[in-house]
């Protein structure tokens, strides 16, 4: 099957976590966030918030406070996307919230590889001192929880993208255990 546009930035997308200089500019961080607003959500609630943050000082307090997200200090900038408790479906002790932003994360990642940007996820959800910190830094009531900060900016290089095919995972019809199949090497570090 040939591969069109659309599947060669899915198959191209990979975790940058090293930055060159250079700043991303406020359209590019405009079309990331509307990406990320094209994303399904359960019963077309929307409920995501989606925080900017390009100042240096704001970049490396994330950095400072986030494990996972040291990478954030020499990002050119982060999208934070958050989920507001008051609009996803299910009421507010509802996840969906998670489900909803998860896919617009993913647009967001999708979009920053088709711009030529570097781009991680870095969970905050469902770690509460990750998400506290978040919540502290970037003044988000409560009702708004932060899923992940994605840090961006010019790749600096070298990243390549996994080759995450596994024929093994795949069932048709219905589920049939491979016993014969290797278990994977799972990273540390989540994707």
């Amino acid at each position: 099957m040939e591969m069109n546009e659309t599947l060669k930035t899915i198959f191209s997308r990979k975790s940058v976590r090293a930055y060159a200089e250079g700043a991303i500019s406020k359209e590019q961080l405009e079309m990331l966030v509307r990406a990320g607003m094209a994303a399904p959500s359960a019963v077309d609630q929307r409920p995501w918030e989606f925080v900017v943050v390009t100042d240096r000082a704001t970049l490396a307090r994330l950095a400072e406070r986030l494990s996972y997200a040291k990478m954030a200090a020499r990002a050119a900038a982060a999208i934070v996307v958050c989920g507001d408790l008051r609009r996803q479906w299910g009421g507010p002790d509802s996840v969906m919230w998670s489900i909803d932003c998860a896919a617009a994360a993913q647009n967001i990642l999708l979009a920053a590889e088709s711009l030529g940007l570097g781009a991680v996820w870095t969970a905050g959800y469902p770690y509460p001192d990750r998400m506290g910190a978040m919540r502290e830094i970037l003044s988000l009531p409560d009702y708004i929880q932060p899923l992940t900060l994605i840090p961006m900016g010019i790749p600096r290089g070298g990243e390549k993208p996994k080759e995450k095919w596994n024929p093994a995972r795949l069932h048709w019809e219905r589920y049939r255990e491979n016993l014969g199949a290797e278990p994977e090497k799972r990273a540390a570090v989540h994707e």
